[in-house]
């Protein structure tokens, strides 16, 4: 069986790990933490990392930054994993699920600003398979209505949008700009199915220089522990609300060994990803499947390659075919308006294209150990597909 994942080892981790253990330092914000902070504020840029257990404590770190209170409005795409509404849910939030594209699963951008109310206190864009959403539009609506902007960038570690606006919020046209360090507040993901991992974790990228003293606080349990650790307080206390947010220094050490094989591994991905397109582009063409589409501004990053059918029985049969031929093809996300939890309490329109990519797209496996036969092995199952 070609399964649909396999988390990609370096060689290095278990060195790393052992080097952890022999320090005596094993809980979080120790040397390997500090690393990779310092990994992330210089290669992207970011003003401040706060490494966390997961993508969705990073995203919960955030409604406790804005203060998201019951009433609050959140616009976030429908068609998404369920951490980027829970997070706010959970703080009595409205969430105000928006479609997506109809020619990409990202939360379709022309399509925001209707739904901003008076009410409303961020807005949640999802870069999907690592694919830049529209930010210019984002961030200049964002701007006219004064709210904020999370950046839910879990899939989009090493991608970057291109500023195409004359006179863009964001910088100059043309500037290149790391996903995640446009809005106010970025979240990534490294669990195991994504392109940089750690099995479990995650990273909150601080922006907006006033949100950095507090965000250090709520990693660190409500407390001033970080700056009495740094020698900056003689004493730390309760200070504000929080969680334990910040992983071990043993999540944090298999991390390092990842990033320091960073552009090795994307330029794996990247020619498994270009294999599959440029093998089923004419297949897909023949029987309208969209393979999928880089907007100019965006970049590729590898993270995810997704066919969408024409129909759910298409998906459905194509799903059958590869998987009798050992090959694990998956669907992906259910949209959230139509979920148990929420559907009693959505008050929107039909979400056409949310359903519609619930309904019809799937993907491929993709990670670094599938071999140049394997990935041809699954093209030829594909384009033997008779649908």
């Amino acid at each position: 069986m070609i399964t649909f994942n396999k988390p990609f080892i370096t060689g290095k981790e278990a060195h790393y790990l052992y080097k952890a253990v022999d320090s005596g330092h094993l809980s979080g914000n120790g040397p390997f933490t500090r690393k990779c902070h310092s990994f992330f504020e210089e290669k992207w840029g970011f003003v401040k990392t706060l490494l966390t257990t997961s993508c969705t404590d990073a995203l919960e770190m955030c409604t406790m930054l804005l203060e998201v209170q019951e009433g609050d409005e959140i616009i976030v795409p429908s068609y998404t994993f369920v951490s980027t509404a829970l997070a706010f849910a959970r703080q009595g939030a409205k969430i105000v699920f928006a479609d997506s594209s109809p020619d990409h699963p990202g939360i379709d951008v022309d399509k925001i600003e209707a739904l901003i109310t008076s009410k409303t206190k961020a807005i949640v864009p999802v870069h999907y398979a690592g694919i830049a959403c529209n930010m210019d539009k984002i961030m200049d609506m964002a701007n006219r209505h004064n709210i904020f902007v999370v950046e839910d960038a879990a899939q989009a570690i090493d991608s970057y949008y291109t500023v195409v606006a004359d006179n863009s919020p964001i910088g100059k046209k043309g500037d290149t700009l790391p996903l995640g360090s446009i809005g106010h507040l970025g979240c990534f993901s490294f669990h195991e199915t994504k392109n940089i991992h750690c099995g479990e974790g995650g990273l909150l990228a601080i922006n907006d220089p006033r949100f950095i003293k507090r965000a250090e606080i709520i990693w660190e349990k409500g407390t001033n522990r970080a700056e009495f650790f740094r020698g900056e307080v003689n004493k730390y206390g309760w200070k504000d609300t929080g969680s334990s947010f910040l992983p071990s220094e043993l999540n944090a050490s298999f991390l390092c060994a990842q990033l320091e094989e960073l552009a090795d591994i994307q330029t794996k991905r990247k020619k498994r990803w270009d294999k599959y397109y440029h093998g089923l582009i004419e297949w897909a063409n023949g029987l309208n499947v969209q393979l999928p589409i880089i907007p100019d501004y965006a970049t590729n990053n590898s993270h995810m390659f997704y066919m969408i059918c024409p129909d759910q029985a298409f998906r459905d049969k194509i799903i059958q075919h590869t998987r009798n031929n050992n090959i694990q093809s998956i669907f992906h996300y259910l949209s959230l308006h139509k979920s148990e939890y929420y559907k009693n309490r959505y008050e929107g329109e039909d979400l056409r294209y949310a359903d519609k990519y619930s309904e019809q797209l799937v993907r491929l496996p993709l990670y670094i150990e599938l071999t140049d036969d394997q990935v041809q092995t699954i093209i030829d199952c594909i384009l033997e597909f008779q649908p």
